[in-house]
């Protein structure tokens, strides 16, 4: 069973310190993959894999990286970790990882992970930072997941590439938004979850 800290440590960024909505990290690759809901999923779910693993390979060294050259450590083991999803992406979902393009190579600066690794996983041992990649990780995929969602659903009648919307709502006239296509709808979106998020937990508060 996990102690009430662990919990915390796995759950929190779910909802209450989640990295996007409440620290504003990663809003540049939430933004850029999240026109359809599978590029965001996988996204979601590389971004989870890649700060979970480095979390726990930094702190199984922490003990041995000169603090001065700490960063550069960091970052090769991301390196490392991103080239090895992004091989296996292209061998096996080569359409997704074209469609993630430039912003798959991105994670290694992805704030997120930067910041987990150096204000988590050097300080804390493997299992608790393996907890923290992963509750990162899915924090942030949750948002992909649900502005992703919304714009595709909205913006092309899909999910996933399966029609949702009935053909008869179109004989109707109904029409999609284009507009749930264009850059600047998924800024507004993300900021409908910050207001939606923080008005929630305000009031959960009081």
């Amino acid at each position: 069973m996990l102690s009430q800290k662990t919990k915390e440590t796995l759950l929190g960024p779910l909802n209450v310190n989640n990295p996007v909505v409440v620290q504003i990290l990663g809003i540049c690759s939430a933004l850029a993959v999240t026109v359809q809901l599978k590029p965001a999923l996988v996204m979601g779910i590389a971004v989870t894999i890649i700060v979970a693993m480095a979390n726990v390979i930094v702190s199984l060294i922490r003990n041995t990286i000169p603090m001065r050259v700490r960063i550069i450590v960091q970052l090769v083991v991301v390196a490392a970790l991103v080239t090895l999803v992004s091989e296996i992406l292209k061998a096996f979902a080569y359409d997704v990882a074209m469609q993630l393009s430039v912003y798959l190579g991105l994670i290694i600066t992805n704030c997120i992970l930067m910041g987990r690794l150096e204000a988590f996983a050097m300080t804390n041992k493997p299992w608790d930072s393996f907890l923290d990649g992963l509750g990162n990780g899915l924090g942030y995929a949750l948002i992909l997941v649900i502005v992703a969602f919304v714009r595709e659903l909205f913006g092309a009648g899909q999910l996933l590439g399966f029609q949702v919307i009935p053909q008869s709502f179109y004989d109707f006239g109904y029409e999609n938004n284009g507009m749930m296509l264009m850059p600047a709808m998924a800024l507004i979106l993300v900021g409908c979850v910050i207001w939606a998020h923080r008005a929630y937990n305000d009031k959960e508060a009081k």
